[in-house]
């Protein structure tokens, strides 16, 4: 599958670790390390893991370190994906929990447009942070925010999405204008899949699709959904599916678990992983 997701996990004492991705017993190994599948990069790991599984392909590789929110495991990711990526494999790139930091993903991105193919780059959390503020934001091929996060990319001027001017207020509301808000200011990648109450997937001419159904109140309050989502839509697109129709299909697949799942607030997100293959079938018979 050629996929490699780029992260950190929230822990002093992990080193840079690289190397295929094994789910097992709710926890992801990768050499000699376990991590457990709570949220952030290792859940949106397992959700990856799973799909690969299910449809047959070869497992994900990932480059994580250990971050607390130092930035000192995320510079040593940077400092790693810069010194190989002109040597990598991998067709495909999931950039998720890191530090922003403008100075090195300019650096890995001369290296990336200097390659005869350029890898497809999906962008979440804290990374699409920095392709905004680096105006590098129209080089990746997905961005997966929620909606707190469209605010952030929409405002041409906030230097950090603390400093987003109100549209935290009423941005429920808004979401088509905030997508194209994003498009005009080029802070959006090609393609934006919108994470909240209704899911919204577009590109630069619009809304392509709009995906509310099945809703299910109990897994708003539960962490790792946004995590299990990028997860599925990156696996998709690692297995051959053209970005819009994996990005339509990982939505539908991420409700349809809770509906079969028929979860509680006290439920963690490795908890839906039993129920993906099911959703996977329903989502295919849903127009």
């Amino acid at each position: 599958m050629s996929l490699l997701i780029v992260g950190t996990v929230p822990s002093e004492g992990v080193p840079v670790v690289e190397g295929t991705c094994i789910l097992r017993d709710g926890q992801i190994r990768i050499g000699h390390y376990e991590f457990p599948v709570n949220r952030g990069t290792p859940a949106l790991i397992a959700f990856a893991c799973e799909v690969a599984r299910l449809f047959g392909i070869d497992p994900p590789q990932a480059l994580l370190a250990g971050d607390i929110g130092k930035g000192d495991g995320s510079e040593r990711v940077y400092s790693r994906l810069c010194d190989t990526v002109s040597n990598r494999e991998q067709k495909f790139i999931v950039f998720h929990y890191l530090m922003p930091d403008v100075q090195w993903l300019g650096r890995i991105m001369i290296r990336v447009q200097d390659l005869a193919m350029r890898p497809t780059m999906i962008a979440d959390a804290g990374f699409m942070y920095v392709a905004k503020m680096g105006g590098m934001a129209p080089e990746f091929d997905l961005f997966t925010p929620d909606v707190g996060e469209m605010a952030f990319l929409a405002d041409d001027s906030a230097p950090h999405p603390f400093y987003t001017r109100g549209f935290l207020l009423n941005e429920s509301l808004r979401i088509p204008e905030l997508i194209n808000m994003a498009y005009q200011n080029e802070n959006a990648a090609r393609y934006l899949l919108v994470k909240g109450k209704v899911d919204y997937v577009a590109s630069r001419d619009g809304i392509v699709a709009e995906i509310s159904e099945p809703s299910i109140e109990n897994m708003e309050p539960i962490g790792g959904t946004g995590d299990s989502l990028t997860g599925i839509v990156s696996a998709l697109i690692a297995s051959g599916e053209d970005i819009q129709t994996a990005a339509i299909s990982a939505c539908k697949i991420n409700r349809f678990m809770g509906l079969l799942a028929k979860p509680t607030p006290a439920w963690g997100i490795k908890d839906f992983l039993p129920f993906l293959s099911n959703a996977i079938q329903e989502a295919e018979n849903c127009p």
